[in-house]
């Protein structure tokens, strides 16, 4: 049915339990399974909060550090894919809109579903932080099967 999958991670809880989901569906399915980490362009600000803003300039030790947490995240689903015995894959990613960067990497892929994270965000918060999942949701032609 599935022949890849493709999962995005953020290192959260939510996010390692999307994986151990897509870990054990490509392992029913035989299907590859890539993870995807995309880092906010920009650099964050007193004023952001979690929200990332800049003219994609990234300073030296935000891409350290970046590059050390999606290394982290990343590390999550290759555990989960190797003990469900899935061929694996990652990219990382820097993008403007992560959401963007989730759908082109599946779309260059051929991935043919997504299996991701909901934080669960509602109300006010969700309107001004916005929802990856969502936007992922409103944009791809590819099916997305959301954890929450």
């Amino acid at each position: 049915m599935y022949r890849h999958i493709l999962v995005p991670t953020d290192g959260s809880k939510r996010s390692r339990r999307a994986a151990r989901t897509a870990a054990r569906l490509a392992r029913a399915f035989r299907a590859r399974l890539t993870a995807i980490h995309v880092t906010p362009e920009g650099v964050p600000t007193v004023f952001s909060g979690s929200t990332l803003y800049g003219a994609g300039v990234l300073g030296r030790d935000y891409r350290e550090r970046a590059m050390r947490h999606a290394q982290r995240a990343l590390s999550v689903v290759e555990d989960e894919a190797r003990a469900a015995g899935a061929a694996y894959s990652s990219v990382r990613r820097v993008a403007r809109e992560p959401w963007r960067a989730v759908i082109s990497t599946a779309r260059s892929r051929k991935c043919d579903l997504i299996v991701m994270a909901s934080h669960g965000r509602s109300g006010l918060r969700a309107l001004v932080l916005g929802s990856e999942t969502m936007k992922v949701l409103a944009h791809t032609k590819t099916q997305v099967l959301v954890c929450r």
